[in-house]
């Protein structure tokens, strides 16, 4: 039976579709390994504070890793971040619930994984939490990685009310 073009290139489309996205500027990357993964980088600006840079690593499996495992959606949910002052901080309308407000989101799989990064405000301690998790648990743990950015002693200006 022959297989039509189309069909045959049906995989290295899906490939492309797995593909990052989400706003952040890549600024890094490098070959881990052999089968061609690499470990990639990128810097995620937060829309509502400026002044503030998070670097985000994720792993992004490589064709020979895919076609060897023969699982071609999926990316492990691995990531881990680094955020920092990289300017004057200006404080948008946050939110400062407990729960904070996503800043960041990115598909990982095909279908159902995607790693998020969420902003939680601690005010007793003025600090910014940024957290890194995987929005889909993995044998049943989720995956995540926590960055601070202390405001306390800064120069943070707040344009918005503060929540007491």
């Amino acid at each position: 039976m022959k297989i039509p073009h189309s069909a045959a290139l049906l995989p290295l489309f899906l490939l492309a579709a797995c593909g990052r996205g989400g706003g952040g500027e890549e600024v890094g990357e490098f070959k881990n390994d052999l089968y061609g993964n690499e470990i990639k980088v990128q810097a995620l600006k937060d829309p509502k504070v400026e002044g503030v840079t998070c670097h985000l690593t994720y792993f992004d499996r490589g064709f020979w890793d895919r076609a060897a495992k023969g699982n071609w959606f999926e990316d492990p949910s691995n990531s881990s971040i680094a955020c920092r002052q990289t300017g004057p901080i200006v404080i948008g309308d946050i939110d400062q619930g407990k729960d904070g407000e996503l800043v960041f989101s990115q598909r990982h799989s095909l279908i159902f994984k995607h790693i998020g990064v969420r902003r939680v405000y601690d005010p007793e301690n003025e600090t910014l939490m940024y957290i890194v998790y995987s929005r889909k648990p993995i044998d049943g743990s989720a995956k995540m990685s926590l960055s601070t950015v202390a405001l306390y002693g800064g120069d943070a200006r707040w344009l918005a009310e503060r929540e007491e």
